[in-house]
């Protein structure tokens, strides 16, 4: 469409290089032939070419500027296209979809049929997910274009991702018509595949597979087409035809373990049955040298024949020097096997040590063979927790040969699991030395340091591969290695630097945003190179992102800060991890506190010094780069703003925010909802709450401190408005049954007596609705007989630190005589050593009014938890 405000031919041929400056990214060029254009007094104002000259300041860095720019232009002609156009793209720069989206209707209303306006604007909404806008445009451009391949997948995707099945498979069918495919024309096998997904999601599984029969040929991934078969078979009710196909992908590849379960499923083999042992064998006829035929059997072998078959399979991996525990570490669910491989591979040793033997029948085996032996005892014993055994098989490996690396890292293993992170990492730096240039080591190396608080140590381990010039926790955030950011925010938490803490947190949630953002690449790719399949199932991935492993740590860890926060909030005179100075003359605290203002202050120097080197970088970037349009600056994260935010609270909300809905079966993100929202006193989003967790597990113990507080809360709440009464009361009927608090914890307690962590809940509970049974709720949250589970370390030191916080009240000989108690039980653990005893008798001697017990060498923080009652 014309211009309201047309130039003359000369002007015009000025804006037409502009226009080609911008496509071929020569933007200082661009700049030239607007500014010819702008120098004319009667074209000074013009609008296209204002809007123009803005969008290519932006791709120079020039963002306020950029905007002055497209904003007068379009004041100028609110009317052009170009304008709307140019001022989405630079909305879109600034991840502001929505208002970019209204300016990509804007132009449609001056220029609706405009291809370029109406591709951008259905990029914008699959990225925003607007499937119903998305349809609508992608029939626009599908009149427009018909004969082009993208119009036709990219309308009938809309409505694979609408759910109207069989609408997509009839453009689908139609666009098919109109191809010719070539001989192992791969773009054209995956439009049929995308097709067959299609009417597998639809449930039309007899009609997908004579769609495979007829196009069989034109397919050219024949695995896939094989794997799919054995599926539609098993969903038609043919067992033997899948099992038949499995058995043929199994002699195509024997290693593949998901092929025999596959096979056993559809055969209906169960237990110890001649068929599945018929099957196992019959591949090791076949493929003799195969690992996993010889492997799975064991799983369901019994009595003599496992003893057999487990002696040959250890003596074998044994003496070929394989990592064998990790192969066999499924059978040691039956501990009847878990005796027969103690049994075995102990008589190993000593015929070993002895004639050099296995048994006295066998041949003379390697020296290597008593070294692999020694290592595969200190991993069997380690998994039963015997850690006196681990050690001294350990031990006599690194005799046997002193400078195998994995023996130290086992070494440092055995270590953690005791509770001993100091000699943990003592061993795992021992391990890193005998081989610097590896990368796994090194990083195990820094996970280890990291647990053990000793996060700069960490963070110069890891600089042995990051970039040179550039400090290696800035160069590992750059490269987003979130299992270093996770590390050091656990870590800075265990020392009380909150800030610190919150920053790591916010880091990878900045991650988590730039993994979305960069979906954005692919909505056009995708359709080019017909990965159709991939492209849906990016999608899906991008949807449920923020349920990943990575986001939900940091999510719940900054959520329980800002709890902490919010509950204990920073003054002025406290800095990020201040110790208790309650006990310090004024000479000094005054000392301290000078300190702490040196170091504030190199802080930011330090912080300045970086920001001007990252300016400088991004200045050569800028430089040396093709001049896309990046996106917006991020603030910068200072910790110490984050520590003293004024809405903790709202805060804790956004991080777990996305939990809610996409980890609903995690009771731990509905318990700290509930903390959230019983802060704020919101009682219907407490119910909420509280209703998905009965959902989740009604049985955790954390959860079930959350149950009797909302009961005791709407008791003390007197008298509810209406209509939050009935909801409330109609909900309540349901969940507790009509139990007051004390027959609910009587219940719980007499279900869970054989579990540490809900004795713990159980007995706090017990403590605050009646203080008069205290000696029976001690008693009860620190027994620690053989017969209790989850009798381990992080749930003794839970209850330990219950004891120091007060929450079974005033209770200091009881809780030095738990930690003894758990010494005994765990002798290498720090936490429970006595000189942590020694160091908490000093503490309370010297008028510490907090009455903590020191945990892990540093003063324990109190967790975040409800007050209950």
């Amino acid at each position: 469409m014309p211009s309201k405000n047309p130039l003359p031919p000369k002007e015009n041929a000025f804006f037409k290089r502009i226009l080609k400056c911008y496509e071929q990214k020569q933007y200082k060029n661009g700049l030239k032939f607007a500014k010819q254009i702008l120098t004319n007094p009667k074209y000074a104002e013009h609008g296209e070419t204002m809007a123009m000259k803005g969008l290519t300041l932006n791709c120079l860095g020039k963002k306020e500027e950029a905007y002055d720019f497209v904003r007068r232009g379009l004041r100028n002609d609110l009317t052009s296209h170009v304008c709307w156009h140019v001022y989405g793209l630079l909305q879109r720069s600034d991840r502001k979809y929505d208002e970019a989206i209204k300016c990509y209707r804007n132009a449609l209303k001056w220029d609706k049929d405009n291809l370029q306006i109406l591709r951008d604007l259905s990029l914008l909404q699959i990225q925003m997910r607007d499937i119903e806008g998305y349809r609508e445009t992608r029939y626009q451009l599908l009149a427009l274009r018909p004969g082009q391949r993208a119009s036709w997948i990219g309308y009938a995707m809309a409505y694979h991702l609408l759910k109207d099945y069989d609408m997509c498979l009839k453009i689908l069918e139609e666009f098919r018509k109109t191809q010719t495919p070539k001989s192992f024309d791969y773009e054209h096998s995956e439009l049929l595949l995308y097709q067959n997904m299609v009417m597998q999601e639809a449930g039309m599984y007899q009609e997908a597979m004579e769609h495979f029969r007829t196009y069989d040929k034109q397919i050219v991934d024949k695995l896939y087409i094989q794997e799919t078969l054995a599926s539609l078979y098993l969903q038609l009710g043919q067992p033997e035809k899948a099992a038949e196909i499995n058995k043929a992908l199994i002699s195509r590849n024997p290693e593949n373990w998901s092929y025999y379960h596959k096979y056993e499923q559809a055969m209906g083999l169960a237990g110890e049955s001649e068929e599945r042992m018929k099957l196992y064998t019959e591949i090791l006829e076949k493929h003799p040298r195969a690992s996993m035929p010889k492997c799975l059997p064991l799983t369901f072998m019994t009595g003599d024949v496992f003893h057999k078959s487990i002696d040959e399979f250890l003596k074998k991996a044994l003496r070929k020097g394989q990592y064998l525990f990790v192969s066999i570490k499924s059978i040691y669910k039956d501990p009847s096997k878990v005796q027969i491989i103690e049994d075995l591979v102990l008589s190993y040793v000593k015929n070993l040590k002895e004639v050099g033997k296995f048994d006295s029948n066998g041949e003379v085996e390697p020296v290597t063979v008593l070294l692999w032996t020694y290592y595969f005892l200190a991993q069997h014993f380690d998994h039963l927790n015997n850690v006196e055994k681990a050690l001294e098989f350990i031990n006599l490996g690194i005799e046997h040969t002193p400078l195998l690396i994995e023996l130290y890292v086992l070494k440092a293993k055995i270590y953690k699991h005791a509770g001993d992170t100091g000699k943990a990492v003592e061993m795992m730096d021992e391990a890193q030395s005998l081989d610097t240039a590896d990368r796994c080591i090194n990083s195990k190396c820094a996970k280890y340091m990291l647990r053990a608080n000793q996060i700069q140590e960490a963070a110069d381990m890891c600089s042995k591969f990051t970039r040179e010039g550039i400090s290696a926790v800035e160069n590992l955030n750059e490269m987003q290695c979130m299992w270093f950011q996770t590390e050091s925010a656990f870590a800075y938490k265990r020392l009380g630097k909150w800030g610190e803490a919150l920053k790591k947190c916010h880091e990878i949630d900045r991650h988590f945003t730039e993994i979305i953002e960069d979906q954005f690449d692919f909505h056009t790719y995708c359709m080019r190179k017909m990965t159709l399949r991939s492209y849906v199932s990016l999608l899906r991935l991008e949807d449920s992102l923020r349920g990943h492993a990575f986001f939900s740590k940091i999510a719940l860890l900054a959520a329980e800060i800002y709890l902490h926060l919010h509950d204990h909030p920073l003054t002025e005179g406290d800095n990020d991890g201040d110790l208790n100075s309650e006990n310090l003359t004024p000479s000094e605290l005054k000392k301290i506190k000078r300190k702490q203002r040196k170091a504030q202050k190199k802080a930011e120097l330090e912080r300045e010094k970086q920001k001007a080197e990252q300016e400088k970088r991004d200045h050569n970037k800028n430089k040396t780069t093709d001049g896309e349009m990046d996106g917006p600056k991020e603030e910068e994260l200072i910790p110490d703003k984050l520590a003293r935010v004024d809405d903790p609270l709202e805060q804790a909300i956004y991080f777990l925010k996305p939990l809610q809905n996409l980890s609903a079966n995690c009771v731990d993100v509905h318990v700290k909802a509930y903390e959230i929202y019983s802060r704020k006193g919101k009682l219907l989003l407490m119910l909420q709450s509280i209703k998905r967790g009965v959902t989740a597990d009604r049985s955790d113990p954390h959860f079930h401190i959350c149950l009797i507080h909302f009961l005791q809360y709407v008791k003390e709440r007197g008298e509810l408005s209406e209509p939050s009464k009935t909801v409330i009361e109609q909900e309540m009927k349901k969940i507790y049954k009509g139990q007051t608090a004390l027959q609910l914890n009587t219940d719980f307690l007499s279900r869970n007596m054989d579990s540490l962590p809900h004795r713990l809940a159980g007995a706090r509970m017990m403590y605050k609705l009646d203080h008069s049974r205290q000696k029976e709720a001690i008693s009860i949250a620190t027994t620690l007989d053989s017969n209790i589970k989850g009798v381990t370390i992080k749930n003794c030191v839970d209850v330990l630190e219950s004891l120091g916080h007060g929450d079974l009240g005033h209770c200091e000989q009881e809780a030095s005589d738990y930690q003894s108690q758990c010494h005994c039980h765990f002798p290498l653990a720090t936490a429970f050593s006595p000189q942590m005893q020694t160091q908490a008798s000093e503490k309370e001697n010297s008028g510490n009014p907090s009455n903590e017990i020191l945990v892990n060498g540093s003063s324990a923080k109190h967790e975040v938890e409800l007050d209950v009652c």
